[in-house]
């Protein structure tokens, strides 16, 4: 911890020679070529048509483990619930005495509120804006679509994660779609395909790590500060770069303590958050409850016949799903990573948990797609106005300090985005490079590194290398899924046999079992 504050400190050292040139100019120019050419390579067009392979690739992930499944996400719903909120004591000795201490570092409900405050991000606000306003209300359809259709791949992502973790000698645990890649195919005697794919993962999860867990959500957060700071006259206009330093100094300090020190954090900022922003989301929609019938009916109607969209209606569906893939993280398996961590020894009990927090982050986007066109702000956006700005004016045509608001709670997802992002980042390079703490040192400095320039890009370069390297995530970690998928459906159905769970949707399969309580997650 001290060498990185030392390398911190010693960037802001550096200020006054940074201030006597426009950095966040020079930074935008260097590197937005380079963001610009990977997002073009990994959003490849079908040959002679305007329309990413990649986004096929995740429409038909989400549709074919929603069928395989049966809809889980609608039966297994009531049960996650059930699952996070039941601490009935009686209950947790039935189930746990006979099976044993799940080993683990955090509680199912600490990994929900870590993966959430990993998907709960800047995407959530300033990237559902920006597709509405390149989309059309259209957009908004497909994001919450995609969420819905999303469900049951996180469901396997997470139950993967649980059964191929590893525990390390500290105690800790490493896990996520490196090591059920690597782990999984092994037992399928694929062990060549899963090493290379488990190492493009991590590969590729080092990369959202930077750009989507990291340099979109300083990128917004430094861009609303401005907007509230008098925009072009902002004492930070130009060098939103010194804002991106003081978080890399914040996150740096949250990170070092690991997963027990960073669940502790995302489950105070997580509900304090959410419970702001939604608060007043719905003031802003019962403010303009009589624009909601034409609302949601434009919203239907321009996801299926949108006007002025380029690609029409094939264009708002990749503008829709690119953006709930980058908000919710469905297919991409970064979540898994923090649910390998729960302590618990039910690997499927941890799968239905997962599919709350794709639930939850498809309906925040849904709240701020429904403030923007309640208000009918998306119409006439000021000229350079997109992302977040679009996003505050929505909120600020009711309550006039919302900015202000708005403010606070970006930070707050930022912050809490950045955090677990690291995390994310650092057991990718782990799988990589070893564990270690030089190693963790060496992760976390470029981490850091990477706030500070992606609070001086400008918005699309970032939104661009952002969506293109965690829809790349995606690639190996669904070829994995598919060949472990039948593995996972055997396990689920032991588990639903055990716990009584979808004995209605899968007669066939359990028979005639009456209900019985469901599991919990192990206590300490």
């Amino acid at each position: 911890m001290p060498k990185l504050l030392i390398v911190l400190f010693t960037l802001i050292l550096s200020m006054p020679k940074a201030l006597a040139v426009n950095v966040d100019a020079f930074i935008d120019e260097k590197l937005a070529p380079v963001t610009n050419a990977i997002a073009d390579f990994i959003f490849m067009n079908m040959p002679g048509t305007e329309v990413p392979i990649i986004i096929f690739w995740i429409l038909f992930a989400g549709i074919f483990f929603t069928f395989y499944f049966r809809g889980l996400s609608v039966w297994g719903f009531k049960h996650a619930i059930d699952t996070v909120i039941n601490h009935d004591k009686d209950h947790a000795d039935k189930h746990e005495n006979k099976e044993g201490t799940g080993a683990g570092e955090v509680s199912s409900l600490q990994a929900l509120a870590t993966a959430l405050s990993g998907t709960i991000g800047i995407g959530s606000i300033a990237g559902v804006a920006i597709s509405i306003s390149i989309g059309g209300p259209g957009a908004a359809f497909w994001i919450f679509a995609g969420a819905l259709l999303g469900m049951s791949i996180k469901f396997v992502e997470a139950s993967a994660a649980v059964k191929y973790r590893r525990f390390n000698l500290d105690g800790s645990v490493s896990g996520g779609p490196m090591h059920y890649i690597a782990h999984g195919l092994t037992r399928k005697k694929l062990r060549p395909l899963g090493q290379t794919l488990a190492v493009i993962f991590a590969t590729l999860c080092i990369g959202g790590a930077i750009t989507g867990g990291n340099m979109i959500q300083i990128n917004q957060s430094a861009h609303q500060l401005v907007l509230i700071t008098g925009g072009e006259s902002s004492f930070l206009h130009g060098c939103t770069w010194l804002f991106g330093l003081i978080v890399a100094v914040l996150v740096g300090a949250a990170v070092v303590g690991g997963i027990k020190s960073i669940a502790k954090v995302t489950s105070i900022l997580v509900p304090s958050m959410c419970f702001l922003y939604i608060g007043a989301g719905l003031i802003v929609i019962l403010a303009n409850f009589m624009n909601i019938p034409h609302a949601i009916w434009v919203i239907c109607k321009e996801a299926f016949a949108p006007e002025a969209v380029a690609g029409g209606v094939f264009g708002t569906i990749i503008i829709g799903l690119r953006r709930s893939v980058q908000s919710n993280e469905a297919g991409t398996g970064a979540a898994a990573i923090a649910y390998a961590a729960v302590k618990t020894k039910e690997p499927i009990s941890q799968g239905f948990v997962s599919i709350l927090e794709t639930f939850l982050t498809g309906v925040l986007c849904l709240l701020t797609s429904f403030t923007i066109v309640f208000t009918g702000s998306y119409l006439n956006p000021h000229e350079g106005v997109s992302g977040i700005e679009l996003a505050s004016s929505a909120f600020e045509s009711v309550i006039p300090f919302f900015p202000y608001i708005l403010s606070v709670v970006v930070i707050l997802f930022a912050l809490s985005t950045l955090i677990s992002w690291a995390y994310y980042g650092q057991k990718a390079w782990n799988y990589l490079f070893g564990e270690g703490k030089k190693r963790n040192l060496t992760f976390n400095i470029l981490y850091c590194l990477f706030i500070v320039i992606g609070s001086a890009m400008n918005v699309k370069s970032i939104i661009d290398i952002t969506d293109a390297m965690m829809i790349a995530m995606s690639i190996p970690n669904l070829i994995a899924l598919y060949i472990l998928a039948p593995e996972i459906k055997q396990d689920m159905f032991d588990y639903c046999r055990r716990f009584k769970v979808g004995t209605w949707i899968y007669r066939d399969k359990l028979g005639n079992l009456e209900p019985a309580p469901v599991a919990v997650e192990d206590k300490e």
